[in-house]
């Protein structure tokens, strides 16, 4: 494996599980969650997500863990080391999913820039007489200059922070401003459910109707486990690689397992309540926290002034996702082509955002048409989501488990040495060889019969 300078490390334990589970927190967490549960059931797929979480989402997120620090390379560079040529082609499926993941989540991170500076001159909060914030939402959002240039502020503002490297890029920007998006997300939860209404979105929220629960609503709660992650587009992969020997990799991933799974949690509790109080259906799809939040902080004293810090903090989460998505692309061209981070970088943020531009203009004001029965914005999140990623997580889950044994339970055991393994590495070992396989092959194959009939 040829090696540049431009290759990075953490600097510190705490520095990699923060800016992991930035990467996993991030606009998944407060833009996409509430409203997949909102459109599947609420506490039903609140549920199933967690199961999938908990119960197989842990073991897969150490499976590539552990396999990029084992290589110290890029996706690529992983597979082709670990199982020769042939299995080369699962690293390129990587970097084709984190590929068009970046086009089209950097357009959500451009909504992001747009209310934040909305806020901040205080539009955001102003409705001509009679008009609602869905109307307002929907005119933001299809208005194909403004939307494109700010889709080029947020991918630029991505491609500064990975210009910074690793320990002073991304890791300085998740230790400081990560801890301080939870402090507002709990300031903003305890406006949410005082409001009249709200505990009703609670109810809809945390109890589980399992008679809502559909093939399609478990394809998507395993796709967004997979995308709340960041399994399945080489980030733990490639933030693997940059970890110590020394780490315990167990504990770590436990940890950002847990920060994301509080993230989830915190953002239903925050979001959906102030669905059912204003009056909004819980299936308002992609535009949910921008549509819901507005009215929340128009109905809270001092609300221009929340909500410019929110939308700055929700700003620097999904930054610290969109940073995550590009970092494995750029270490691809780094890794393999000795190519310098600055330029690594710059041509695969200037080539996702190229590809990006038909999302950006999916919500009308420009002609991109329909592929397959979708905007390109639906095709592309579907794609990745509900087929790519899991695929990709259940490729690494196999390598690990059954293909490098040796050296995925190496990776597990750190300096534990000598001796009968602990039995959580049986369980582990068991969930990436069987487990994971069989449950993302039978909820795709359930996926696929739904979306046939």
């Amino acid at each position: 494996m040829r090696r540049t300078n431009d290759r990075g490390q953490w600097g510190s334990r705490i520095g990699f599980v923060l800016s992991a589970a930035g990467s996993a927190i991030g606009l998944g967490a407060i833009w996409k969650f509430p409203s997949m549960a909102g459109a599947n059931g609420g506490g039903a797929f609140l549920l199933i997500y967690l199961l999938a979480v908990l119960g197989i989402g842990l073991a897969m997120m150490l499976a590539e863990l552990a396999l990029g620090r084992a290589v110290r390379a890029d996706p690529v560079g992983v597979f082709r080391a670990l199982g020769g040529r042939t299995l080369s082609f699962f690293g390129y499926s990587y970097l084709a999913a984190a590929f068009i993941l970046l086009a089209f989540y950097c357009v959500v991170g451009g909504w992001t820039v747009g209310y934040f500076i909305r806020a901040l001159d205080g539009s955001l909060l102003i409705l001509p007489p009679g008009g609602t914030f869905t109307a307002s939402f929907e005119t933001f959002a299809a208005d194909p200059t403004g939307s494109l240039a700010y889709f080029a502020v947020f991918m630029a503002l991505t491609l500064g922070i990975l210009l910074g490297g690793v320990k002073n890029g991304i890791e300085r920007v998740s230790k400081v401003l990560m801890p301080l998006l939870f402090l507002l997300m709990l300031l903003m939860i305890a406006r949410s459910v005082t409001l009249p209404g709200a505990i009703e979105g609670l109810r809809f929220f945390l109890v589980p109707d399992l008679s809502k629960l559909t093939p399609g609503a478990l394809v998507d709660a395993l796709g967004f486990a997979c995308f709340s992650l960041s399994l399945g587009i080489g980030s733990m992969l490639i933030y693997g690689s940059y970890v110590e020997s020394s780490v315990n990799m167990v504990q770590s991933a436990l940890w950002i397992v847990l920060l994301q799974t509080l993230a989830v949690l915190l953002a239903g509790c925050m979001i959906l309540p102030a669905v059912f109080a204003t009056g909004l259906p819980p299936d308002e799809g992609a535009g949910l926290t921008y549509i819901t939040l507005p009215a929340v902080f128009q109905a809270m004293p001092g609300g221009s002034f929340f909500a410019a810090i929110f939308f700055a903090l929700l700003l620097i989460a999904a930054l610290t996702s969109s940073v995550s998505i590009l970092e494995p692309l750029a270490a691809y061209l780094i890794d393999q082509f000795r190519t310098g981070r600055v330029l690594a970088c710059c041509i695969m943020a200037g080539g996702a955002f190229l590809a990006g531009i038909p999302a950006c203009w999916s919500f009308g004001g420009a002609e991109v048409g329909v592929w397959f029965g979708k905007t390109p914005f639906q095709l592309m999140d579907s794609l990745t989501s509900n087929v790519m990623l899991p695929m990709n997580a259940l490729a690494a889950c196999l390598l690990a488990g059954w293909g490098v044994k040796a050296v995925f339970r190496r990776e597990l055991l750190g300096h534990l040495r000598g001796g009968r393994p602990p039995r959580w590495v049986f369980w582990i070992e068991s969930i990436c060889r069987i487990v994971a396989p069989a449950v993302i092959v039978a909820i795709l194959a359930a996926g696929a019969i739904s979306a046939r009939s």
